[in-house]
C-alpha cells in the first residue's frame, strides 16, 4: 500500500510536468523557425541545439545538489521561477542572440528540475512500482506534446512565426503560475549529509552497470542530437510541409509513445528492463533514417510513428537508473549521470549543422549509423540481472 503522502507528492510533480509541458510545446518545436525569423543562419541554429545540450548537462548536477540540499519543494519552486524569466526573455527577443540568453533560464525547468523529478518517484515508490510511476509521469508529459504542437502550428499559420510563438509564450507564463501552486504541495523530508559529499564521491558511488548504461546512452543521444534541431527545418524547408502539418506529426509521434507506455511498464516491472531499453535504442537509430527516406506527409507520418517508438523503453530506462543509484545520493547521482551525458553530446548539433551544409540528408544518415553502435554497446555490456 502506497502512503497517501507519497501519492500527493507524485500527483503534485505530475501536475507540474503536465502544465509546463502543455505550455512549452505550443512553441518549443518551432524554436528553430523562430530563430530563423529573427535572422539566425543555419550554423547559429545548430549552435543553439548544441548550447541547449550543453546546458542540459551543466545544469543537471547543480539541480540534483539543490534538490538534495534544500529539499524537493524549494528546488522545484526555484526552477519554475527561473524558467518563467526565460519565457519572458524569449518573448521580448529583438534578435536571435537574445534567445540564447533566454535559454539560460528556460533550461532551469527542463534540466535542473529533472534529477529532482526523478528523485521524487524514487522517494515515493518501491522498486516494483517505479517503472509504472515513470510511465504515468511520461504520459502526463507527452499528452500535451500530442496536442500542443498542432495548436502552436495553427497559431503560427494564423499570426506568423513571431506572433504565434509570442502567443504560446504568454500562455506558458500563465501555466507556470499554476505550476508554482502545484509544486508547493510536495512534502518530502530533507536529508542533510553528515559529512559533505563531493562530486567525485558521487561518481565513485555509481555501479559499473550504470556506467555502461551511460556509455550506450551517450552514443544514442549523439544520434538524436545530430538531427533533432533540424527535424522541423527538414520537414518544412526540404519536404515542403506547413507548420500546422508538422505539429500534427509531433502529435502522431507522442500518441504512438503514449499508447506503448502502460503495457510496457507492467512488463518491465515483471520481466526486466533490458529488452525494452534495447527496443528504445533501435527506434532511436531507425528514426533519422525513416525521416530522410520520407518524401511527403504520409511517409513522414510513418517516420514519426517510428520516432514515437523511441519512448517505448524510456520509463524502464529511468527506473533502471533510479534502481542502481544509492538512495542517499539519488538526485545528485541522477544529475551527474545526465551532466556527463549531455555535455558529451553537446557538439552533436553543431556537427549536424556542418553536415547539413553539405547535404540536408547527410546528418540523418550519419545519425542512423551512430544509433546502431549504441544498440550494440548496451546489448553487449549491461547484464540482464542488473536490468531486471
Amino acid at each position: 500500500m502506497i502512503p497517501s503522502r507519497a501519492i500527493i507528492n507524485i500527483l503534485a510533480v505530475s501536475a507540474a510536468v503536465f502544465l509546463l509541458a502543455l505550455g512549452e510545446n505550443l512553441w518549443k518545436r518551432f524554436l528553430p523557425k523562430y530563430l530563423e525569423a529573427l535572422g539566425a543562419p543555419v550554423a547559429a541554429i545548430g549552435l543553439f541545439g548544441s548550447f541547449q545540450d550543453l546546458l542540459d548537462g551543466v545544469y543537471q548536477y547543480p539541480g540534483g545538489w539543490i534538490g538534495d540540499r534544500y529539499g524537493r519543494r524549494r528546488a522545484l519552486l526555484l526552477f519554475v521561477a527561473l524558467a518563467t524569466i526565460g519565457y519572458a526573455l524569449y518573448w521580448i527577443a529583438p534578435s536571435w542572440p537574445f534567445v540564447f540568453v533566454g535559454l539560460l533560464f528556460v533550461m532551469a525547468w527542463s534540466s535542473m528540475a529533472s534529477p529532482t523529478l526523478f528523485a521524487v518517484v524514487g522517494d515515493a515508490l518501491p522498486k516494483e512500482r517505479r517503472a509504472l510511476g515513470f510511465t504515468v509521469q511520461s504520459i502526463l508529459r507527452r499528452i500535451p506534446i500530442a496536442v500542443a504542437p498542432t495548436l502552436g502550428g495553427l497559431a503560427i499559420a494564423a499570426y506568423g512565426v513571431r506572433g504565434g510563438i509570442h502567443l504560446g509564450l504568454a500562455i506558458t507564463v500563465g501555466l507556470a503560475v499554476l505550476t508554482l501552486a502545484a509544486v508547493r504541495r510536495v512534502d518530502i523530508p530533507v536529508s542533510v549529509d553528515v559529512v559533505p559529499i563531493h562530486i567525485v564521491t558521487v561518481w565513485r558511488s555509481l555501479p559499473t552497470p550504470l556506467r555502461w548504461l551511460l556509455t550506450s546512452d551517450i552514443v544514442i543521444r549523439t544520434c538524436e542530437g545530430l538531427v533533432d534541431v533540424f527535424l522541423v527545418l527538414y520537414a518544412i524547408n526540404v519536404i515542403g510541409l506547413g507548420a500546422a502539418a508538422y505539429g500534427v506529426l509531433i502529435g502522431v509521434q507522442m500518441t504512438t509513445a503514449i499508447l506503448s507506455y502502460l503495457p510496457v511498464a507492467r512488463l518491465a516491472d515483471r520481466i526486466g528492463r533490458k529488452p525494452f531499453v534495447i527496443a528504445t535504442f533501435v527506434a532511436f537509430a531507425a528514426f533519422p533514417v525513416a525521416v530522410v527516406l520520407a518524401h511527403d506527409f504520409a511517409t513522414l507520418v510513418v517516420a514519426f510513428v517510428v520516432g514515437g517508438l523511441r519512448e517505448i523503453g524510456e520509463p524502464a530506462r529511468k527506473a533502471l537508473i533510479v534502481d542502481l543509484v544509492r538512495p542517499s545520493l539519488r538526485a545528485r547521482s541522477i544529475g551527474l549521470y545526465y551532466l556527463i551525458r549531455s555535455v558529451t553530446i553537446a557538439p552533436a548539433a553543431v556537427v549536424g549543422g556542418l553536415l547539413w551544409e553539405i547535404a540536408p540528408a547527410l546528418p540523418f544518415w550519419v545519425a542512423g549509423g551512430i544509433g546502431l553502435v549504441g544498440v550494440v554497446v548496451f546489448a553487449a555490456t549491461v547484464d540482464e540481472r542488473y536490468a531486471g
